[in-house]
């Protein structure tokens, strides 16, 4: 199979086939006529367009909607590419046959052990690997009743005497919850534990709808792949591990589930850690009782001032901007729950700023949602990748032409796949360019609710609002910023929102103030940090500079002059030490083993399932 490289030329024969009249305008290809809803029949020209430096698609018409890429195009209507390139969809996950599995007697004995029936043993098809009777097997289907990941348990593991791990998953499976396929959807109640002994402790003991999460109480990878399924429920009953004090999985469904949450009590557990124990020691009755005792979450929203608890900043999650001197001024970087604003005058990089410390969240596994109004998609990713890849993985280019010649800076190919796996799994980027705040809100809900996304860039303030003249921009604006300021209270995340300045100054980032922001006073009024980044109009073409005009957490600022920071043309990396344009963003701290996830190991045998 052959990559694709997006040519001029496939546009252009696209249109030939299917006879459709065209014009060329500002790089783009308007048909007259779109090949999907014939828009033109109704009144509708010119609503189709391909752009002609990307190959990306779209139709206008809110009852067509249609949109992709050249490859969109070559599938739905046979068109072949240039050079006769096929093509065939990703496989993000292993596809499983579909085989009956037969549960073995030494499934049935260890489940006993555990308080767990065969009954319940062979209803979840609970089996042992045909190769090594230690090992327990838990297939994970989907509602549909589709095999998606294989889970494994070495029935014979001890802690500190055992090699190798107690548990582990087939290699690329799809994180699902386990049980999924046994639940009644007309009970609208979802009970959730953190491993699977537990939820089919809960099945044993009578409880409906009980499921449990793949990868152990920090994992969260599921929750895009079940987001549907969560929301068929209204109410979710957590029934975690209770370790020293603690629930598990508590805190982050509370924030992600939108229905009513509730939690087993901690009296309910008798001293017990999980629901298997509890089985054990105190039988079904228990255990079903401990579920249906369940209490709401509290959250009261008054209380004694007395009763508020001392926090000490250094206990309260935050992460590093990736600028050391940048973090002293903020005691340690970004910390959950605050609003961000960073202005800059147009074309100075203030979003090339904010895509910096968008690649160092990453390195930090801070799962990131980047929404810009002025870019399209793949223009994030390509400035996103440059600062990543950094000089070694760059290749320069002399382009040659009539006025002299000019360089040119490509990401090295051959890194491609290495630097998407190293920011995959926790970078999201909005598909469109722009949307209206309304829409582009709930987006960003979704993003931290489904998505675990817990750093939000929002570039830029204007391009959220609505350009109606009759339309009040700066209630719009104050409104908007509002919500922004609700929902990183709410969810405990980062938002950083970029907004223009009114003036031109001379370079100097100090040299403002807060009011200074284009738009309501108010902009600044809500938002935790301000800053500015600045390009100086003397000095050398790779200096800049920033300062701090609010520090909401700790009052520290930097007024009166500028912090200096240093660009890169090739890299677009921006750094406060020149020798940190050599840093290696892809390597970080703690990392050992290239395969694993939340500290599980993954089999990397696809040869044969273990049924």
């Amino acid at each position: 199979m052959n990559s694709y490289r997006f040519e001029k030329e496939d546009a252009y024969s696209f249109a030939k086939l299917i006879g459709a009249k065209y014009s060329v305008k500002n790089g783009e290809m308007k048909f007259v006529d779109c090949p999907y809803c014939h828009g033109a029949d109704h009144g509708d020209k010119g609503t189709f367009s391909i752009n002609l430096s990307t190959g990306q698609f779209k139709c206008l018409r809110s009852s067509c909607n249609a949109k992709g890429n050249m490859i969109t195009l070559a599938k739905d209507f046979g068109f072949v590419l240039s050079n006769g390139t096929e093509f065939e969809e990703p496989q993000n996950y292993k596809e499983f046959p579909d085989v009956e599995i037969q549960t073995r007697p030494g499934a049935i004995e260890y489940l006993e052990s555990r308080g767990i029936s065969a009954a319940v043993c062979k209803e979840y098809e609970l089996t042992t690997d045909k190769n090594n009777a230690s090992t327990l097997v838990f297939p994970f289907k989907d509602e549909t009743g589709k095999l998606q990941l294989i889970k494994y348990r070495n029935m014979k593991f001890e802690k500190g005497k055992s090699k190798g791990s107690k548990e582990w998953t087939e290699a690329n499976s799809k994180p699902i919850l386990f049980g999924m396929n046994h639940c009644n959807f007309d009970n609208k109640t979802l009970v959730i534990t953190e491993g699977q002994m537990d939820s089919l402790s809960c099945i044993e003991a009578g409880v409906e709808n009980a499921v449990s999460v793949p990868l152990g109480a920090l994992g969260f990878t599921w929750v895009p792949n079940c987001w549907d399924f969560l929301c068929k429920f209204d109410t979710l009953v957590v029934f975690g591990d209770h370790e020293k004090g603690h629930i598990t999985l508590l805190d982050e469904l509370e924030q992600r589930f939108d229905g009513i949450v509730k939690h087993v009590r901690e009296d309910d557990y008798l001293d017990c850690k999980d629901a298997n124990e509890l089985l054990q020691k105190h039988g079904k009755l228990v255990v079903k009782r401990a579920v249906e005792k369940s209490i709401i979450v509290e959250n009261p929203h008054i209380k004694s001032l007395a009763d508020v608890a001392r926090v000490d900043l250094n206990q309260i999650k935050h992460f590093s901007t990736g600028f050391p001197r940048l973090d002293n001024y903020l005691s340690g970087g970004f910390y959950d729950g605050q609003l961000i604003i960073l202005t800059g005058e147009r074309g100075k990089g203030k979003s090339t700023f904010a895509s910096m410390i968008a690649a160092h969240a990453i390195r930090q596994r801070i799962t990131t949602f980047m929404y810009s109004g002025e870019m399209l998609d793949w223009q994030v990713k390509d400035w996103l990748e440059h600062q990543i890849a950094g000089g070694s993985r760059i290749n320069t280019r002399t382009i040659n032409n009539a006025a002299g010649s000019y360089q040119s800076f490509l990401v090295d190919q051959s890194y491609d796949h290495a630097i998407t796996e190293f920011y995959q799994p926790y970078t999201y980027v909005y598909e469109a360019v722009r949307d209206d705040a309304e829409k582009l809100l709930e987006t960003l809900k979704n993003a931290i609710t489904k998505y675990g996304c817990k750093f939000l860039i929002v570039d830029n303030l204007m391009t959220a609002m609505d350009d109606d003249l009759a339309s009040d921009i700066y209630r719009q604006q104050t409104e908007f910023t509002k919500q922004l300021s609700i929902l990183a209270h709410r969810f405990n995340v980062v938002i950083m929102l970029i907004a223009h300045p009114k003036k031109v100054g001379d370079g100097k980032a100090s040299d403002w103030q807060n009011d200074d922001i284009l738009g309501s006073s108010n902009i600044t009024n809500l938002a935790d940090i301000v800053m500015r980044y600045d390009r100086p109009k003397k000095g050398e073409p790779t200096e800049r500079c920033l300062c701090i005009t609010k520090n909401r957490l700790t009052g520290r600022l930097i007024l009166n002059k500028d912090l200096p920071l240093y660009y890169q043309e090739s890299t677009r990396r921006i750094v406060d030490c020149p020798a940190d344009f050599n840093v290696d963003l892809m390597v970080r701290e703690g990392d050992t083993v290239c395969h694993t996830e939340n500290g599980m190991e993954f089999t990397v045998n696809d040869e044969e399932l273990p049924f």
